[in-house]
């Protein structure tokens, strides 16, 4: 192992006791990609006292929802399961149609607010603090990322240990510690969200480009991080191109 890499996998490992100490209630917001599988398998081969939950949007990949038992049999760790609430899920499909996400950016947006965020809401409702996979590496929407930050419309402490990693990094982990990962990302699959709403990548596409693929890059965010979304709101419309 490089040493730069072996410098991050010891300040992962300390950040992430840190934040434990500093959090009694702390949970990691897990996709089950590669990134949060790094977080997953840092905080469960040492113990860290860090709660790990996944949202099954009841439109994940098979692939994906098989993670949850890869996870059980390696660690033997169940990972809490967070629901959208089935009436808003019929309302929406009764208004709008099954895959409507594809007409428009708004229902896409109350489609990923109905399946991911108020779920979201709901895992998050008991904590003081939560922990991500995030990238600056990932999109445009997460070049200005910070380790840590407030999560103000929850009031809330948002940390995220690998913001300076990059994708070599991950995998480097992943493989020297034989960390199991999702297999759609050995089919071109950087980045897994719903089954219709995620495609493989083309080469030179960032990691990001499979997701909502009909959307403009800037506008790829789901509402689950708020402040991604205000950066690139913020953000003049040069340096949003030019990055």
């Amino acid at each position: 192992m490089n040493p730069e890499l072996q410098a991050k996998i010891e300040r992962l490992d300390a950040l992430l006791d840190s934040i434990a100490a500093r959090h009694s209630r702390v949970k990691l917001a897990s996709s089950l990609a590669a990134e949060d599988m790094v977080l997953t398998h840092a905080i469960l081969s040492r113990a860290v006292a860090i709660g790990i939950f996944s949202l099954n949007t009841g439109r994940l990949h098979a692939e994906t929802l098989g993670m949850l038992d890869t996870v059980k049999a390696r660690y033997g760790y169940d990972i809490e399961q967070f629901h959208p609430q089935q009436d808003a899920v019929d309302e929406y499909v009764r208004d709008h149609g099954l895959n409507a996400f594809y007409e428009s950016i708004d229902l896409r947006k109350r489609c990923c607010h109905i399946r991911k965020v108020e779920p979201l809401d709901r895992a998050l409702s008991d904590v003081s603090a939560w922990v991500t996979g995030q990238r600056r590496e990932q999109s445009v929407t997460r070049a200005e990322l910070h380790e840590e930050e407030h999560d103000a419309p929850r009031g809330i402490a948002k940390f995220n240990p690998l913001a300076d990693w990059t994708e070599t990094d991950v995998w480097d982990y992943l493989k020297a510690f034989d960390v199991p990962v999702n297999p759609l990302h050995a089919r071109g699959y950087p980045s897994i969200g719903c089954e219709p709403c995620t495609r493989a990548v083309r080469p030179g596409e960032d990691s990001r480009a499979g997701r909502w693929w009909w959307e403009s890059r800037d506008t790829k965010e789901c509402g689950l991080h708020i402040t991604n979304i205000k950066i690139v709101e913020e953000a003049p419309s040069s340096a949003i191109q030019g990055a």
